[in-house]
């Protein structure tokens, strides 16, 4: 079951200098997270039920970084919260989706996390994401 948009994934050049600017819009960062696995560095903005990540790559062969260069700074991916990320990966790979990843692994905040290729979704990087409440 899907529950609920998780959050926007947006790729940012500079962390800090995007949280004053997202701040100064009226956020406040919940939490700053590094993620070493991905090479990336996470600000969380709470957002009612959802969030809002700015994700600074922390090497220049992180994903983040890789995608600044080719796209420049911008929204990254969706995130849908489900229940049952294993499941789910399962009917989407049933149903002909291309999935980027097979099985499920950690994401910040210590969310089980996996992604859909943008190819399969209309051009847009789908993450899904299992937290445990």
């Amino acid at each position: 079951m899907i529950k609920k948009i998780d959050h926007v994934g947006i790729a940012v050049k500079n962390l800090d200098e995007a949280i004053k600017l997202w701040e100064s819009l009226g956020l406040k960062v919940a939490e700053i997270e590094e993620v070493p696995e991905q090479k990336v560095r996470v600000a969380v903005f709470k957002v009612g039920e959802s969030r809002i990540e700015l994700l600074e790559g922390t090497s220049e062969d992180s994903p983040i970084s890789k995608f600044i260069a080719k796209r420049g700074e911008g929204i990254h991916h969706i995130a849908l919260g489900v229940e049952n990320i294993e499941e789910h990966l399962e009917k989407l790979k049933e149903q002909g989706f291309r999935l980027i990843d097979e099985k499920p692994r950690i994401g910040a905040g210590g969310a089980k996390i996996a992604f859909v290729h943008p190819k399969s979704v209309n051009g847009v990087l789908l993450e899904l994401c299992e937290r445990t409440e």
